[in-house]
């Protein structure tokens, strides 16, 4: 049995070879260098102490409940319409829901009204959870630019597993320029309010609560 072998393709020449490389270092340089990711982090609250308004309560944070957008490092974006995007090279240094948290137990740790607060993981133990809900932390750009935060924080009894607590926090801060790096500035103000919102009514409530 004969069998028939396919034909041999021409070898390019060298003056072809030359084209070739020369078309690829020419489509190299035109790609230029990858533009660089800049990321932006916020600066946790540090709260004077409380003194004498200290509660014997063990606290834990847990992480608020959100959509993917905030469970992601991209910096969102929005307007006065429905519509949203975000940043591809401008980027939180951590997801916004992992900085609230931090925020949130350093913040009411520093406080000095606990006798601990701690970050909730498998192994924890306290008297109370504050968790909640985020529902915004993006630029908002319409006759101003702000950074807002909205969201809905809640105090469970872990003894009894009734929520004790309750409170939304809802701000616009506005940005003291147009740029990203502003905005961040900004957020970070926010977050810092929202801290010392939530810890003067938690005080408030542990206040009351000793009282009755």
């Amino acid at each position: 049995m004969r069998i028939l072998s396919g034909r041999k393709g021409k070898m390019p020449s060298k003056f072809q070879w030359t084209g070739v490389l020369l078309l690829l270092a020419a489509g190299v340089a035109g790609c230029g260098k990858a533009k660089p990711i800049r990321y932006y982090q916020i600066n946790y609250p540090s709260l004077s102490s409380a003194g004498p308004e200290q509660t014997n309560v063990n606290l834990l944070v847990r992480v608020f409940f959100s959509s993917h957008l905030y469970r992601e490092d991209r910096i969102v974006y929005g307007g006065t319409t429905p519509q949203m995007g975000t940043y591809t090279y401008e980027r939180w240094s951590a997801p916004p829901i992992d900085m609230l948290q931090d925020a949130m137990v350093r913040g009411l740790r520093t406080s000095g009204r606990f006798n601990s607060v701690t970050a909730l993981r498998s192994d924890s133990s306290g008297d109370f959870i504050l968790t909640g809900h985020l529902y915004d932390f993006k630029e908002i750009s319409g006759t101003e630019i702000v950074a807002r935060i909205n969201f809905d924080a809640e105090l469970r009894e872990l003894k009894t597993g009734k929520i004790v607590w309750s409170h939304t926090y809802n701000h616009d801060e506005p940005s003291q320029g147009t740029g990203v790096s502003a905005v961040a500035a900004a957020m970070d103000k926010n977050v810092q309010l929202s801290v010392k919102e939530v810890e003067a009514g938690l005080g408030e409530f542990f206040r009351t609560r000793k009282a009755q």
